[in-house]
């Protein structure tokens, strides 16, 4: 109950503040949907708890029957979403160096104006790239377990890659209320393949909109990728 009351404290701590803290420098970041992480566009509010996202951001949650905040997981009636005419007000307000070319912007504009700013393009082209695996001649091994397709654990659909088993759950099991074994994680070093989800639906579009792979950097070893995975899993629970 200690580390809940711990995660929720920290969650809260992302709320965008009454007015700016911190200085100019802080603003953005302070301003940041925590999902998609950029400055928030058409920002909602959830009634119960109050955090706030980007409105399309959040818009996963609102199609399985029983969401959760995606930052303190706390249920919420998707009806009691509003628009956070407020946050927007202060987006308005507001502005911040970019983080570029550090030209004040205000916040409402700075996606606009970051998507066109030569300087982050320069350093996101300096980004580390990711490093795909090195076609080998070598056998592979026959117990590495297949983490391309997977079969739905409702109806045994077979050979869906993660994005389809995403589609194929929320269009056909939207309201199959059984508890099932997320056969994503279960093919994954830190999966347990007895664990099953009360919410499998919900797990599904916060776990897995996006894929395992792209997450892992090939230029750290294989113990470092388990233990961060691991660090992941456990702060679900």
């Amino acid at each position: 109950m200690a580390m809940f009351r711990s995660l929720v404290a920290s969650a809260q701590q992302r709320q965008p503040p009454a007015g700016p803290t911190g200085g100019d420098s802080g603003l953005e970041a302070q301003y940041s949907c925590p999902i998609c992480l950029e400055v928030y566009h058409r920002p909602v509010a959830i009634g119960s708890c109050g955090h706030t996202f980007c409105g399309e951001c959040l818009q996963p949650c609102l199609q399985v029957p029983s969401p959760l905040c995606p930052l303190c997981r706390l249920p919420f009636d998707p009806k009691k979403v509003d628009k956070a005419t407020h946050v927007e007000k202060q987006l308005s307000s507001y502005k911040a160096p970019c983080r570029g070319c550090n030209k004040k912007v205000a916040l409402a504009k700075m996606r606009v104006h970051v998507s066109s700013c030569v300087k982050v393009q320069e350093q996101m082209a300096n980004c580390p790239k990711f490093v795909p695996v090195v076609p080998t001649s070598q056998p592979i091994p026959s117990n590495i377990p297949n983490r391309s397709t997977f079969t739905c654990p409702y109806c045994g659909a077979r050979n869906l890659d993660q994005q389809e088993l995403v589609k194929h759950c929320v269009e056909n099991h939207r309201s199959d209320p059984n508890r099932v074994v997320c056969p994503i994680c279960s093919a994954m070093p830190w999966g347990d393949p007895s664990y099953k989800s009360a919410n499998f639906l919900q797990h599904l579009l916060h776990r897995h909109k996006f894929s395992y792979d792209t997450f892992v950097d090939y230029s750290i070893d294989e113990e470092a990728a388990f233990q961060a995975a691991l660090a992941l899993s456990l702060s679900e629970n």
